[in-house]
């Protein structure tokens, strides 16, 4: 995750990544300036055991505790 986003979202640590409203995914974060400030890369084995396809599109939000 972007460093710029990262801060803006307040992220502890934890990110919480909806997709469609249905899928729910809690994972850990780390800023990176490398990172667009539009995108979140997630591990491709943690996007198939949770049945997501590339590009998709997401609310990321920082974790609930």
């Amino acid at each position: 995750m972007n460093d710029a986003t990262y801060k803006y979202l307040k992220i502890s640590g934890k990110i919480e990544v909806v997709v469609a409203g249905k899928k729910k995914l809690e994972l850990t974060a780390s800023p990176t300036s490398d990172i667009p400030e539009n995108e979140v890369w997630i591990n491709v084995d943690e996007m198939k055991a949770a049945g997501l396809s590339d590009n998709s599109i997401a609310t990321v939000r920082s974790a609930r505790m």
